[in-house]
């Protein structure tokens, strides 16, 4: 009998240390020289870990996610025309950013844009008449998620406006948005004063059927190309879409031209005296695309991350259209002129859409010049990006950064590694004042509560 080979000796090499967790003791043994390999670990987030083991051990799972994020990076959202809001809402309805939320509970500038959007469709005279109307119910409030639609900051959605409409050729789904109204006093950050009502009436009489009209010429436009071309030229496609604007007003230029002589100066003019004009265009990009990863049973894909100015919600694709949610944190940033964190108002805004579908905060890497509007430095914003891919499953064929060696970015947030790791989404967003009709006060990156994504990890292990 032969026999049984010695057992190899653990002291036949160098010895190799691992370090894990805390890194004092990683410290320490480099301090004497002693080489190591130290592995990242956390502890999950408190009050996760049954439902954490429960999750991970679910035999759907690994097929679920796989679906679903090969149904989020393949989207091709395309721009395809205008329609009225009045089209797609139910009767006396408003739209709102975020989960829901109702006028009692309203921050400052969600009233502010509510009242803006009362007194823009006639249903009030002034602005005392406005908030009685809505504090008894003159209109439903329903969140834009919800009808297919998304809408920065406050989100309002009322009748007379026009809508972005874009449809993905891949899965067939329709996502909208409304016109970007530019930046300062605004609707979408609460602001209702008389220029701002100006101007939504010139968006509703003249932006929107000449840009109706130019896209009746144009056919549809490939926003999934748009956006990857951006990424590299320098845009992050949520607070930094100076090149994506760029590139769509060169589709749109001939046409518009042809469509509309007598309105195109304007109509031009203001598109190019906004570079944010893109942002609205890509969000409905983003929710379209997520949408379609949406009821995968047995999924912990994330498919909507969303604000209204006090709650901060999330959607996860096994979940149906339930809404976990926390408080919406302050963003930390730059403030204008002599605004502060005193004067801002708590996180809103679908804009989270651009996140959640890879890019916006995730993407920061392709957009060092971002971190003039929300702050810190570039290493801050490569850092940022680095961090997300802890977080999510996949990397997106199409959207590449190329300062990480055109690496796809991050994209399709898992609950359980937001569980496993505590590291929470990057986000950077515009700051709105918090008293109604202020409109922006800075820009800057804020963390969303834990709370949201660990309500949907408990509830998906009792799926």
């Amino acid at each position: 009998m032969t026999p049984p080979a010695p057992a190899p000796s653990l002291l036949s090499g160098p010895p190799r240390v691992i370090t894990v967790g805390a890194g004092l003791l990683d410290e320490a043994l480099a301090a004497q020289a002693v080489p190591t390999t130290p592995v990242a670990w956390r502890p999950p987030l408190p009050g996760t870990a049954d439902a954490l083991a429960k999750v991970l051990a679910d035999p759907r799972r690994t097929a679920a996610n796989e679906l679903a994020v090969r149904r989020l990076t393949s989207a091709r959202p395309y721009l395809v025309g205008l329609r009225r809001a009045a089209e797609v809402l139910p009767a006396r309805t408003f739209l709102h950013a975020g989960p829901p939320i109702e006028w009692d509970r309203a921050s400052g500038p969600m009233r502010g844009a509510l009242i803006g959007a009362m007194l823009l469709e006639g249903l009030a005279a002034d602005e005392r008449e406005a908030a009685a109307g809505l504090a008894a119910g003159a209109v439903a409030l329903r969140p834009c998620h919800e009808h297919a639609t998304v809408g920065p900051m406050a989100g309002v959605v009322s009748p007379s406006m026009w809508l972005l409409e874009v449809r993905d050729e891949e899965h067939g789904g329709t996502a909208y948005c409304s016109l970007n109204e530019g930046l300062g006093k605004v609707l979408r950050y609460g602001a209702y004063g008389p220029e701002v009502l100006d101007r939504l009436r010139w968006m509703e009489e003249v932006l929107g059927p000449v840009l109706a009209a130019t896209l009746a010429r144009t056919g549809p436009i490939d926003l999934r190309s748009l956006i990857a071309q951006a990424l590299q030229m320098g845009d992050e496609l949520h607070n930094r879409n100076r090149a994506a604007t760029s590139l769509l007003l060169r589709e749109l230029a001939p046409a518009l031209v042809e469509a509309a002589p007598a309105q195109a100066a304007q109509v031009l003019r203001f598109v190019n005296g906004n570079d944010h004009f893109f942002l609205n265009a890509g969000m409905a990009a983003g929710k379209v695309s997520t949408d379609a990863a949406r009821d995968i049973p047995g999924s912990s894909l994330v498919v909507a991350m969303a604000r209204n100015g006090t709650d901060f919600g999330v959607q996860v694709s096994g979940l149906g259209g339930r809404w976990f949610t926390g408080p919406a944190g302050v963003p930390d940033g730059l403030y204008l002129g002599a605004y502060g964190p005193q004067d801002a108002n708590p996180d809103i805004g679908d804009s989270t859409i651009t996140e959640t579908s890879g890019l916006g905060g995730f993407a920061m890497a392709a957009a060092p010049a971002i971190v003039r509007f929300v702050g810190g430095e570039v290493a801050d914003a490569v850092r940022a990006t680095r961090s997300m891919y802890e977080i999510t499953l996949a990397e997106h064929p199409a959207y590449q950064i190329p300062g990480l060696g055109f690496r796809g970015t991050p994209v399709g947030i898992d609950v359980t590694l937001v569980a496993r790791t505590g590291i929470l989404p990057v986000v950077n967003t515009g700051i709105a004042g918090r008293v109604a009709g202020t409109g922006q006060v800075g820009a800057g990156l804020v963390e969303p509560p834990a709370q949201a994504f660990t309500s949907a990890l408990i509830a998906l292990a009792a799926e």
